[in-house]
């Protein structure tokens, strides 16, 4: 009697979990974020960052540089025209004051179970097409596979996980995932493009082309000049327009992008009022290049906006395909020919910060000696990672700015001579091949010059050939999709929730992928393992203990030369705009949420008509 007691009691408590296992909870919600809550709960009226009673109107005018050739953004042939993603709206849209979280655009709920292996979108009756069709389980599904099979290298990437996408109602769609822990992936589908399979299905998707493409977003072409200009109209019936998380934004009647060869040409275009806003990322431009009429009477401002962004990491960038740079000792010896203290004292006006973490100006970057939790991490990969990345805090080399560099140079050779080089008739060259060491230096910008150019000179007293090459954007771009270059100047952007994007960053099987933002062609098991780690985090906590030993091992495999880094946007603008008094967090959002003030634009109409008397 006992025994069947304990059997039926069994069996009852197994009949009672098994419903639970196989039908785990699920939510649906008008949002979704990484981790914890969302900020703003169902039936919020605005982000706090946009202004609902901005008024509507007015154009503006932006720079582009160089040129443009194509208005298919998705694919990895051509130059995108410069603000072409307005064209198009996605499943979600983020926020900008939180670390990641998505709100419901297209769709109008988010369904997922508690381990998010599946992801549901309820889409809106309401949501359209630029030529009023509506938005189905279709485009969206159509949307998908055509940009896992055709787009850019890095839908492929993002999407690999996904195991299907189905239609699971009249206006539901539910993509599956592989197993595995991949919290990320369904707020990764949010961010899915839509696009219309009407529209494409007569066109050759992975093309380029220059005739305006149907989108559904709050914008359309109004009119191209090829590789010259191209301008964007608001679209009055736009289907989101009364969404709350468009309340107060897409403020402007007209977008306009004017190109200029350079961007030297493009500042002096703006000081003659040309075009109306710029952000500025040349600390020497920033310093002595906006002194102007305009300026002096007050009809430019001129602001540094503070803001929490990771700033990722920018750096000259190795590209460890090639022999020359596939010893770590060769890349730590030639940091020290890098002298940062003296180029921001001389060339930068002292305007930046050393950047010493992939993820600076965040919880995510390391710093010190790794704690208890980092500890724990990394001791798994001991013997398989430099002793130095849980015995030393990582510092660039510093100088004392006078531009004497010899004790770094003296360094440098001693790590020369360790990975098999030494000085031959005032050369570096390879002690069994005989070969110097020679490589170039790839830029599309030539305000890089002239922090290239002196660091070519250090290198020269080592013995180093290195020339500096600059081509035009087209062309640097194709090499850097066929990773042709032996180094760069490159960001490796970063947010505050990484995930799914570092396989593409740094993954093993994404080194040889054309169009892959892998540059360095970083090939380590031991990345790829941390990498799923902090793309498995359970948790905000576990992410920043996990993002923290990735970029311990990143920094100590010396695959950038790190510069420098900035904690605000330095904008110029023509005294016009007003923007909300609530400033994002993490972005800077001009042309999402600033707007055309009328009493500041009728006074500087006056203004400049009375100084043109």
């Amino acid at each position: 009697m006992p025994r069947r007691v304990a059997l039926l009691a069994l069996l009852l408590a197994a009949a009672l979990a098994a419903p639970a296992t196989a039908n785990p909870r699920v939510a649906v919600s008008h949002a979704l974020a990484m981790h914890g809550d969302v900020k703003y709960k169902a039936g919020f009226k605005s982000f706090d960052y946009a202004n609902p009673r901005a008024p509507k109107g007015g154009e503006v005018r932006l720079p582009g540089v160089q040129t443009f050739d194509s208005l298919n953004p998705f694919i990895l042939k051509g130059i995108p025209a410069a603000g072409v993603g307005l064209l198009f709206d996605s499943l979600t849209v983020s926020s900008d004051d939180e670390p990641f979280t998505r709100y419901g655009l297209v769709a109008e709920t988010i369904e997922t179970p508690e381990d998010r292996s599946w992801v549901a979108f309820s889409l809106r009756k309401e949501a359209r097409f630029h030529d009023g069709s509506p938005i189905t389980p279709d485009d969206v599904i159509f949307s998908f596979e055509i940009l896992k099979a055709k787009g850019h290298p890095r839908y492929r990437s993002y999407f690999g996980s996904v195991v299907r996408a189905e239609k699971v109602g009249e206006r539901k769609v539910r993509f599956v995932f592989e197993a595995g822990q991949n919290r990320e992936l369904p707020l990764i589908i949010g961010e899915l493009p839509i696009l219309s399979k009407d529209y494409w299905s007569g066109r050759t998707f992975d093309n380029t082309t220059l005739e305006a493409p149907l989108g559904s977003g709050p914008y359309r072409v109004e009119s191209v000049d090829p590789g010259r200009s191209i301008t964007y109209v608001r679209v009055k019936d736009y289907w989101g327009a009364r969404l709350a998380v468009n309340a107060g934004r897409f403020n402007f009647d007209r977008i306009r992008y004017d190109y200029y060869r350079d961007p030297t040409v493009a500042l002096e275009a703006f000081k003659a009022g040309n075009y109306d806003f710029r952000l500025e990322n040349s600390s020497k431009d920033w310093a002595t290049g906006y002194d102007c009429p305009a300026l002096r009477q007050g009809l430019i401002k001129r602001e540094e906006i503070p803001n929490q962004m990771p700033t990722g990491m920018q750096g000259f960038v190795f590209n460890t395909r090639r022999p020359v740079f596939q010893d770590r000792r060769v890349r730590e010896a030639l940091a020290y020919a890098f002298d940062y203290e003296w180029s921001n004292r001389s060339l930068f006006y002292g305007a930046y910060t050393r950047t010493r973490s992939y993820f600076s100006n965040s919880e995510l970057a390391s710093s010190g000696l790794p704690g208890r939790e980092e500890r724990e991490i990394l001791n798994g990969y001991k013997g398989r990672i430099p002793e130095e990345v849980l015995t030393r805090e990582f510092r660039p080399p510093a100088t004392d700015g006078t531009g004497n560099i010899r004790d770094n140079l003296k360094k440098a050779l001693v790590l020369l001579g360790q990975a098999g080089w030494r000085i031959q008739n005032e050369r570096l060259v390879n002690s069994r091949t005989g070969q110097p060491m020679e490589f170039q230096i790839l830029l599309d910008n030539p305000q890089f010059e002239r922090i290239s150019l002196p660091f070519v000179r250090n290198l020269e007293r080592l013995g180093i050939k290195a020339t500096v090459r600059t081509v035009d954007a087209a062309q640097y771009q194709n090499r850097l999709d066929r990773f042709d270059f032996d180094m760069i100047v490159a960001v490796f952007g970063e947010s505050l929730s990484p995930g799914n994007e570092q396989r593409d960053f740094w993954g093993s099987d994404k080194a040889n992928l054309t169009g892959s933002q892998n540059l360095a062609g970083v090939r380590d098991k031991v990345v790829d393992e941390l990498v799923n780690l902090v793309i498995s985090a359970p948790d905000r906590r576990s992410l920043v203990f996990r993002t923290r030993a990735l970029d311990r091992v990143l920094l100590w495999g010396f695959y950038v030369i790190p510069h420098w880094h900035i904690r605000s946007f330095r904008v110029a603008y023509w005294d016009r705009f007003s923007r909300p008094q609530i400033p994002p967090k993490y972005a800077l959002d001009f042309e999402d949420t600033w707007w055309i003030d009328p009493a500041k634009d009728a006074a500087l109409g006056r203004r400049k008509a009375a100084g043109a008397r």
